[in-house]
């Protein structure tokens, strides 16, 4: 029986990972390492704790005592484990430091040490920064915009350079914005649709017309199992899905699925060295055998209707530290908003 470690296990694309691995592989055994910070929740691994093959410990990345004794005797590890939030890195770049660099150092550490067959560093197409057109192959220079994208860099080359200093076998994903189930209401998908839901303001940053290609995180964590299987020592793996839309268009679509009144939407500041469009060649895990299964239109209409019918999971963490959070973060911007046309 394979025996797997999920850091950051307890958060939005590491607990659809988890349930991912326990449905797709009988024979594996899966350990959560999860620091349960304000993004980490129990609840999203709610469906798996009865089952004998997962077990939780909760402890920080950056703890080596707590990695050593977790991960011994593990067979893989999948770094999850991140403080992913750009605007919150903006507000406290230390703990994204702290956990996103020196907490993947600490693992990477461990899995030498403890003789891991394969460590996979899950990362972020926000690495290579802003691109006007075309699309960044896993060669394209790093060019990070903000703290949180500058230490997945950061995690990223500490990962290669154990494969090229210690022999480790590792290999680096970078996929592409997420979004499905479980994802904290910070962040964009979930934070309109919960809005739209209560009758709340949906805040659009800027003149909205920053461009992210959208993944479901169903087919992220099928692409990252692909490349933790299948995947060369050493190597980097985009995952894109080709769903490029600007952020108003998603908007819309959330306005359209929930039928929530247009006039909710309104324009706020914009965020400082917002990246204005990402996009990645990702014909290198395609040739693995992986495409994306769903379409953007689907997927989101069927994450509409996942937060519709899970309203009593997002309340409780939109009721806690959120709200100030949120009061901080979307102040009006006071300047009308541009032309949609123009």
């Amino acid at each position: 029986m394979a025996r797997i470690l999920v850091t950051g296990g307890a958060g939005f694309i590491g607990s659809n990972f988890v349930h991912f691995l326990l449905r797709e592989q009988p024979d594996a055994e899966v350990i959560v390492l999860d620091k349960l910070t304000y993004a980490g929740n129990l609840e999203n691994l709610e469906a798996v704790r009865g089952d004998l093959r997962f077990h939780f410990v909760r402890g920080d990345i950056a703890d080596p005592t707590a990695v050593r004794d977790v991960m011994s005797g593990c067979d893989q590890v999948y770094n999850f484990a991140a403080e992913s939030h750009v605007d919150r890195s903006i507000q406290d770049a230390e703990a994204v430091v702290w956990t996103n660099v020196r907490g993947t150092q600490v693992l990477l550490d461990a899995a030498r040490e403890l003789g891991v067959a394969r460590y996979v560093q899950v990362s972020t197409d926000e690495v290579y920064g802003s691109i006007g057109s075309g699309r960044c192959t896993e060669t394209n220079l790093l060019r990070p915009s903000n703290p949180y994208a500058a230490c997945k860099a950061a995690g990223d080359l500490l990962a290669l350079a154990a494969v090229s200093t210690w022999k480790l076998d590792a290999v680096v994903t970078r996929s592409s914005n997420n979004y499905g189930p479980w994802q904290h209401p910070e962040k964009l998908i979930p934070l309109h649709i919960t809005n739209a839901i209560e009758g709340k303001p949906m805040p659009v940053y800027g003149d909205g017309r920053n461009v992210r290609d959208w993944l479901h995180v169903d087919d992220n964590c099928r692409a990252i199992d692909l490349v933790g299987r299948l995947g060369a020592a050493g190597e980097i793996y985009n995952i894109g899905a080709g769903n490029e839309r600007a952020n108003l268009w998603i908007v819309e679509q959330i306005i359209q699925h929930t039928g929530c009144d247009p006039a909710l939407r309104h324009f706020v500041r914009d965020r400082p060295g917002h990246d204005f469009r990402y996009a990645v060649d990702d014909r290198k895990v395609r040739a693995l055998g992986w495409e994306p299964r769903r379409s953007l239109e689907a997927g989101l209409a069927e994450t509409v209707r996942w937060y519709q019918e899970h309203r009593a999971w997002w309340t409780r963490i939109k009721s806690g530290e959120f709200a100030a959070y949120y009061r901080q973060q979307y102040a009006p911007s006071g300047n009308p908003p541009a032309k949609e046309d123009a």
